[in-house]
C-alpha cells in the first residue's frame, strides 16, 4: 500500500495543485489525508486536490512522489480510477 503525489503543476484558484492517491484503497487514502490535516472537501471521486505548498510536507509524512502520469497508471491499475460526475463551482 502506497500514498502517491505528484508534481504541483495542475493550476487552479490562482495556485498550482498535486493530486493526492492510494494505490490499494480509499480508505488508506482517507486515513492519510486525515492523519495530514487534509479537509474532506479537497476530495475529488479518487483523489485529494492538494495545494504546492503541502507537498514538501505530504512527502514528509509518507507519500511517495511520482510523475503524474506514474500516478494515473497506478490509480487505473489499483481500479480505483473514477470518473468525476460534475465540476464544482469556484
Amino acid at each position: 500500500m502506497t500514498i502517491l503525489i505528484d508534481p504541483p503543476r495542475w493550476p487552479a484558484h490562482g495556485r498550482l495543485w498535486s493530486h493526492l492517491v492510494s494505490d490499494e484503497n480509499l480508505a488508506e487514502l482517507h486515513a492519510f489525508a486525515r492523519a495530514a490535516g487534509i479537509p474532506e472537501r479537497g476530495f475529488d471521486a479518487d483523489h485529494y486536490d492538494v495545494p504546492d505548498e503541502r507537498y514538501t510536507s505530504l512527502i514528509a509524512a509518507g507519500a511517495v512522489p511520482v510523475e503524474s502520469r506514474e500516478l494515473l497508471a497506478r490509480l487505473i491499475s489499483a481500479g480505483l480510477r473514477r470518473r468525476r460526475q460534475h465540476r464544482r463551482p469556484g
